[in-house]
């Protein structure tokens, strides 16, 4: 590993599917905060089998990378969810947790050294799986209608610029200018959003946390529950 990476440690679950699964499986990279006040208390709850739940990766908050169930074998971390035509993720991917409070114990940014070791760790299992940076998620976009993290502070932009995840081309200062600024037919938006991944619904509180979920990705400085034109360029410039 590199020298500015902290060096990764084993400390395995029990939490996982006894059935190997084929490297081609994995298709999807999938991101998490752990949303508990104690990163100790976080990896062990990741540990106890009563928990259900479990990741392939935890990253500290100093960097520092635990392995917790080995690549090839399903971690218990997406639970019900939805990407394109694909359900229950847990089956095609692998998770990372990042250790951060989350929204209901004072969300905070995600250091630099836990960053930089998430940057390293991604590199290296998109390069070794194959996965599209398409296909390299938040809980949030897989599981809208239960999930907010990674959250806002989620440095997705970063990510796009390392080549790991996708980010929209579009000038920022114009982009601005279209900001707040009502479209009157919101339902190309999101037959946008469907087709970039998103789940389908027609149910308009399920629309309004697709929407804001989307937002905390692409636009996290303004969440809110109105679709704009800023909203309408950022989705139609992914497609």
């Amino acid at each position: 590993m590199p020298k500015n990476v902290e060096k990764l440690s084993l400390n395995y679950s029990p939490n996982f599917d006894l059935e190997k699964r084929r490297r081609s499986r994995v298709k999807y990279l999938i991101f998490h905060y752990t949303g508990m006040k104690s990163e100790k208390k976080a990896i062990k709850k990741l540990l106890n089998e009563n928990s259900k739940v479990s990741c392939h990766y935890f990253i500290k908050r100093n960097g520092q990378i635990i392995q917790m169930v080995p690549d090839l074998y399903v971690a218990w971390h997406a639970g019900i969810s939805f990407w394109k035509k694909d359900k229950s993720l847990n089956s095609k991917s692998i998770g990372i947790e990042l250790s951060n409070p989350g929204h209901k114990n004072n969300y905070q940014n995600f250091p630099e050294k836990q960053i930089r070791s998430l940057i390293y760790i991604s590199k290296y299992l998109k390069k070794k799986y194959n996965i599209n940076k398409k296909n390299v998620l938040g809980h949030s976009d897989i599981a809208p209608l239960r999930k907010i993290d990674p959250g806002e502070k989620f440095p997705w932009k970063l990510l796009a610029k390392k080549k790991i995840s996708v980010w929209h081309n579009l000038d920022k200062k114009k982009l601005v200018k279209s900001r707040n600024i009502k479209i009157l037919n919101t339902s190309k938006f999101y037959k946008y959003l469907f087709k970039f991944g998103y789940m389908k619904t027609e149910k308009n509180f399920e629309k309004i946390k697709l929407l804001k979920n989307f937002q905390r990705r692409f636009r996290p400085n303004l969440i809110n529950n109105f679709v704009d034109e800023e909203c309408y360029k950022i989705i139609k410039s992914l497609i």
